[in-house]
Parts: C-alpha cells; structure tokens; sequence
C-alpha cells in the first residue's frame, strides 16, 4: 500500500504577477523560506521594502509556529495536548491551547460532532501518519469511538476536563490554521504590510501581493498537477482539505486521513473542500466539519458564519459553492 503526500494548495505567483512587482519599487524585497513544521512544509513569503527587517519577522514568525507546535503536536510527549491525553481527569493548560481547544468545542457543537477534537484514539489506530497505514478491525475502530464526542471534553477557564481517563485529544485539524494565524500576527507585528504563510494548504494572507490581491490556485483533487480553480485574495485565509493529502488503497478503495466520527472511517461525501475565512483557524475547523457533514449539510453550516465562503468537491466530482465564492473566483 502506497502512501501518496502531495501538498493539498499550491501558491501560484503568475509570471505577469510576479513581472508586475519586478517593474515596481526597486526598493521592495522579497523574502521566501520554508521549513518542515507541524509534520508538513511550511513557506513564508514576506515582501517589504527592508529586507533586514524582513528577515527577522521571517525567523520570528517561524519560531511563534515552533512554539505552538511543542503545546499542541500530539507527536510530542511533552506537549499539552500529550500530556493532556495521559491525564486521569483534568489538565492545567495554556492561554494558547484553551484559545484553540475553545473554538474546536464549538465546532464540535455547531457541527453536531463532525468536527471532533477527542479521535486521538481511532488516529492512532488507522496510523495514517505513520509508514504502515492499516485497515484496523471493526471492534477496535468501536472501542476507539466509545466516549467520543462534543460532551467529552470541557473548558473551564484553563483546564480541560476529560469525560473518562482514555480519551485522547487531537489538534491536528485546528492546530495548524492557528499556528499559521500566530505566524501572520508576528510578521504584522514586525511591521510586514504583505506576506503570506502557507503550511501544506492551511495558507492566510496579509495585505495584498503590492497593489494587487494574490492569485491562489486550488488544486484539482483527481488531476495531478491540475488547478481546480484560482482565488483572487487579500488579508483572507484559505484551507484546503483533501482525500489525496495522506491516504492508501486496498482493494480499489481510498482510506485518507479525514474520519467520520460517526463511523470510525474515513469520510467518503466529498473529495476536497476549500474554505475562505478571516481566519485560518476557523477554516480549518469547518474544513474538515464540511469534509465530513458533505455538501447539503456543510453549506448549512458554513452559512452560520458570516463572511466564510465554500467550494466543495463531491464525491462525483460535481462542485457546490456558497453564494460568494463565484466573487472570489478568476
């Protein structure tokens, strides 16, 4: 069984884009690293008259995503949410972690369940980010959905109560978007007017590209390659969630990384979902809620939240949009 990684959103910079700001001021820099954080590649792409300065809210930026990645990455045994997973009822956390746990709680909520900050128990079983994905057997995939569920994480202040001593907490679908927000926040700080920070399709935009909005190009989730469609953004967040990111095959069949807590399976309503928010921790959230829910009920959903646009991709390829996407589309 192979285990495909493609990136999920790829940033386009359009020759006569990139011409454009070539042709403008002679003074404006641009600077353009990437770093593996998070378990994925992360760019930062900063564009400023000071390049020093650039530099620096560069490095700073990366650093802010480096910290929030040791409180939340359940791959560290020292992070909260590790910690949080070997507690016996309840564990003291930071103002960080309970901003996110918050927002993930009320997903949960609104989204009767679809998005779900407790699966760390059924992510482990199918180990989809590991080298041996496997179909786990269906009494485990039970016993790994016991006890799941909105009622089984509570938020007092900063701690967190768990509903039963075995439940694990996972933000590896909300954790990201607001790395990638804290990431955005250090560079505005920095006095950085435009840049864009993009983890492996959880992407959020500040300012415009100069004078002129970005141009992003949505990946095709069945065309390797092949752009979707392109965005035309400015100081908006954008999170793509696919079926291609992580997933194997057996037997004719996709197994991805995004599970229906209702089954203990990989959802299988839509192919890909491309959310457009103020911020990228929302859209992650209501990404993978909508991946899940499909495309009646996540258009439901996404009209809860005022400003956030949907494309959603079903699972026979048809497209279903909110009413402002078709203004954001080029």
């Amino acid at each position: 069984m192979a285990l495909n990684r493609p990136l999920i959103l790829v940033l386009l910079v359009l020759a006569a884009t990139l011409a454009y700001f070539l042709r403008g001021d002679a003074r404006e820099q641009q600077v353009r690293q990437s770093r593996i954080l998070m378990g994925t590649v992360v760019e930062i792409n900063v564009l400023d008259q000071d390049a020093r300065r650039a530099q620096a809210a560069v490095e700073a930026a990366f650093a802010e995503m480096a910290r929030i990645e040791e409180l939340m990455s359940v791959q560290r045994p020292d992070s909260e949410v590790a910690r949080l997973g070997r507690a016996e009822q309840s564990l003291a956390v930071s103002t960080e972690t309970a901003e996110v746990l918050a927002l993930g709680l009320e997903i949960a909520r609104r989204s009767a369940g679809a998005f779900d900050p407790s699966l760390g128990r059924l992510k482990a079983l199918w180990d989809l980010e590991g080298d041996a994905p496997r179909i786990p057997e269906q009494a485990a995939i039970a016993a790994a959905l016991e006890g799941i569920g909105p009622q089984a994480l509570r938020l007092e202040g900063l701690r967190v109560y768990k509903a039963h001593p075995e439940l694990v907490v996972d933000l590896g679908g909300i954790a990201k978007g607001y790395a990638v927000d804290r990431a955005v926040a250090v560079l505005e700080q920095a006095g950085i007017a435009s840049a864009s920070v993009n983890a492996g399709g959880d992407l959020r935009l500040l300012g415009g590209r100069g004078e002129r909005p970005w141009r992003i190009g949505i990946q095709h989730p069945r065309e390797a390659g092949e752009v979707l469609t392109i965005l035309e953004l400015s100081d908006r967040a954008v999170v793509t969630s696919g079926d291609y990111e992580r997933y194997f095959e057996q037997d004719g069949r996709r197994y991805h990384h995004i599970f229906d807590p209702r089954t203990g399976f990989p959802a299988d309503a839509v192919q890909s979902v491309t959310l457009v928010a103020d911020s990228a921790m929302l859209a992650d959230a209501l990404a993978t809620a909508v991946f899940v829910l499909g495309p009646r009920q996540g258009l439901d959903l996404v009209g809860e939240f005022p400003g956030v646009e949907v494309l959603i991709v079903d699972a026979a390829g048809a497209l279903h949009a909110s009413a402002g996407m078709a203004e954001l589309q080029r």
